[in-house]
């Protein structure tokens, strides 16, 4: 073999040895288990990076979760009353953290006033009635003999009936056990009214600090959607008209109705007028509507005023019960590329999968998903062929 066949030979031999892979073998002709054992740590590795990534989102939820009404509400406060804020500021000669104050101030006074007025109607109601209630006076007729023959409870209320038909005080102490859960159950809900009143006055305070730094939460808020899909900033947009559309067609109009209702509620003459407006307000804002409170005292007042009175309070209270089946469509719909009916399946969904919170997430998930879904199913369908 000459010199040149050798060194050609030598190189094919040195490029074999460096293209084959490299594994290392024991002195006794077998795989090194070392070498081995180095490949586990990167195929755990990653899975041990998601299993702590999970557990810090995890603990994040759990720090977060008992603030996160109050965040929402105060995000909904802040893009509600934005354009309200930048009027302010130009009318104070484009002072942001002076109109902020002045926007707090009025959002505060808005929700104190009413429900100081609730309160105070509630205290008078319940005065009137412990006036008027008087259990040693009260009396009942004898029951008649044949609610003995009733099957299973006829003897049980024969007893209690006669019983209360001569003390009545003994009748409400033999009942009073089965009361105690009732008054539970009305106390927790009470408790979680005053809690979520000062849920709703922390939301309007942080709102607040919020209205000045608008621009800059906006352009984060941007930024955050552009990593989640392309269309980011138009989603970005869409989420805050229809905040502010829901406000003003669901929140504006009820209290529309409210502030309609009340005055002749209080002329008429109908007790506990403060309550009845409050339920107005509630029940336009949970989707109920307050036909259900106006509607029958339409009816009552025919049977208890005159009937020049009971016609001028018929002719005054339809139109305000039956408002806002014309109103809310035509202000929600102004400005939303979204059409109408996807806008009223988020509110009236949300409402009843997450309360009040839920009035304004349902409408912003469902407006989202179909400006999501409407370009794809527009998309051409390419054949495969």
């Amino acid at each position: 073999m000459s010199s040149g066949e050798q060194r050609t030979t030598r190189r094919a031999a040195d490029a074999g040895t460096s293209l084959a892979p490299a594994t290392a073998t024991a002195p006794g002709g077998e795989p090194d288990r070392s070498t081995q054992d180095s490949v586990i740590p990167l195929a755990v590795e990653p899975a041990l990076r998601i299993a702590a990534l999970g557990l810090l989102i995890y603990a994040c939820v759990i720090l977060i979760q008992p603030f996160v009404s109050i965040l929402v509400w105060s995000v909904v406060f802040a893009v509600a009353l934005y354009p309200v804020f930048k009027r302010i500021s130009f009318w104070l000669g484009g002072r942001p953290r002076l109109a902020a104050i002045v926007v707090t101030f009025l959002g505060l006074m808005l929700v104190i006033g009413p429900a100081t007025w609730l309160t105070l109607g509630l205290i008078d109601s319940v005065r009137t009635i412990s006036e008027h209630v008087d259990l040693s006076k009260m009396s009942l007729p004898a029951p008649p003999a044949r609610v003995k023959t009733w099957p299973l409870v006829g003897e049980q209320l024969h007893q209690f009936w006669e019983l209360a038909s001569t003390n009545v005080r003994s009748a409400l102490g033999e009942i009073a056990p089965y009361l105690k859960p009732v008054g539970s159950s009305l106390l927790s809900i009470a408790g979680g009214a005053g809690a979520g009143f000062l849920k709703l006055l922390g939301a309007i305070v942080i709102a607040g600090f919020m209205l000045p730094a608008g621009p800059a939460l906006a352009e984060a808020a941007r930024k955050v959607a552009r990593r989640l899909a392309t269309r980011g900033d138009e989603l970005v947009e869409l989420a805050a008209a229809t905040i502010r559309r829901v406000s003003v067609g669901v929140v504006g109009i009820s209290a529309l109705q409210a502030l309609l209702a009340a005055p002749a509620l209080i002329l008429a003459g109908v007790p506990a007028a403060s309550l009845l407006t409050s339920a107005v307000l509630i029940l336009g804002i949970i989707q109920v509507g307050p036909s259900v409170v106006l509607l029958p005292l339409i009816v009552w007042s025919w049977f208890t005023m005159d009937l020049p009175k009971a016609l001028l309070f018929t002719c005054y209270m339809v139109p305000v019960s039956l408002s806002d089946n014309l109103l809310r469509p035509v202000v929600m719909a102004r400005g939303l590329s979204t059409p109408m009916p996807v806008i009223l399946l988020g509110v009236l969904g949300g409402t009843v999968a997450a309360g009040i919170t839920g009035l304004f997430l349902g409408p912003i998930v469902l407006a989202v998903v179909w400006e999501l879904l409407l370009p794809w199913l527009r998309e051409p369908v390419t054949s495969n062929q």
